[in-house]
């Protein structure tokens, strides 16, 4: 049997990238009565007006959560318990409450007991996103054919996870379930190291004194600059994903620091057959999430070559 995706009334907590995303796919799939959005911002809350992927916006997050049927949490984790404190006394009885970050123990253990009895609490985790932020940057298309991982608290109404994951899929996403545990595990290796990398050397580009800023832009190779685009991704999000993941985000960089130390020692003794089997294992690994169509298979990273730096 079908589940009806639609809610009548659903509030958006943070109306960025994800917030704005969601707002436009909402409309396009004709999925809310009446979607609300909260931004501290004024000229957020207005700007969100003028797009139109909202239909009412407030400086309350109080009266944004107040009747609402979904309410979708696009807020830092480290946010999450305090907007979770703040809307308790306005969800009402059957709504659900859902998170769109990329740690979900944190989001459980912080906002969990803020939810009262007879709401339905489902955190959740849409695997799609871009380095830009604020409501401009979004777009109906974020989730189409990406992954959005759901993590339901022990106890959870079956009726209520899956109209949630059928309202995902709505908006273009492909539904998965994790345990919030084993979720923030698998995202370490997948996406907060490879954040972390990124930041890490640029930082170090930039430290360099022995080459100026300039020389290390103007002379930009492709990897330095996919580098540069993860590096890029909003500060206070992943400030919060390293002190809300650390446990698991610390084991694989444990990991990565004895992979790398291995290919240090195949490097420094000319160990061609380590380097080519490394290389050659790790290219398979680019093609398979082709494959699984989680990446555009064009040449130079689907690149425009049409395309010229300034």
């Amino acid at each position: 049997m079908s589940v009806d995706p639609k809610f009548k009334r659903i509030a958006l907590i943070g109306l960025g990238l994800i917030g704005g995303s969601l707002g436009h796919a909402i409309k396009r799939g004709k999925l809310a009565d009446v979607v609300v959005g909260y931004a501290s911002s004024e000229a957020t809350r207005k700007r969100a007006k003028e797009l139109g992927f909202v239909d009412e916006v407030t400086a309350s997050v109080v009266d944004a959560a107040r009747d609402a049927d979904l309410i979708v949490l696009c807020v830092p984790v480290g946010a999450i318990a305090k907007v979770c404190a703040e809307i308790e006394p306005a969800l009402k009885v059957g709504a659900t409450v859902t998170d769109v970050g990329s740690v979900k123990n944190a989001v459980v253990r912080d906002g969990g007991p803020f939810i009262p009895d007879g709401v339905h609490f489902i955190p959740g985790h849409p695997i799609a996103g871009t380095e830009q932020s604020g409501p401009d940057a979004g777009f109906a298309e974020l989730f189409d054919g990406r992954w959005c991982i759901l993590t339901p608290v022990p106890g959870a109404d079956r009726a209520a996870v899956a109209k949630l994951a059928a309202f995902w899929e709505a908006c273009g996403s492909k539904v998965d379930f994790m345990e919030p545990k084993h979720h923030d595990l698998v995202l370490a290796i997948t996406s907060h190291l490879p954040h972390l990398i990124a930041y890490n050397i640029v930082g170090t580009a930039d430290d360099m004194e022995t080459v100026t800023q300039a020389e290390v832009i103007k002379y930009s190779a492709g990897g330095f600059r996919d580098f540069t685009r993860l590096a890029a991704s909003d500060p206070t999000m992943w400030r919060d994903v390293c002190l809300n993941n650390k446990d698991a985000i610390l084991e694989m960089l444990g990991r990565f620091s004895e992979d790398l130390s291995a290919l240090q020692r195949s490097i420094r003794w000319g160990d061609g057959d380590a380097l080519f089997e490394l290389f050659t294992r790790t290219r398979a690994v680019r093609r398979s999430i082709i494959d699984a169509g989680q990446d555009n298979p064009a040449p130079n990273f689907g690149r425009d070559p049409a395309h010229k730096p300034q």
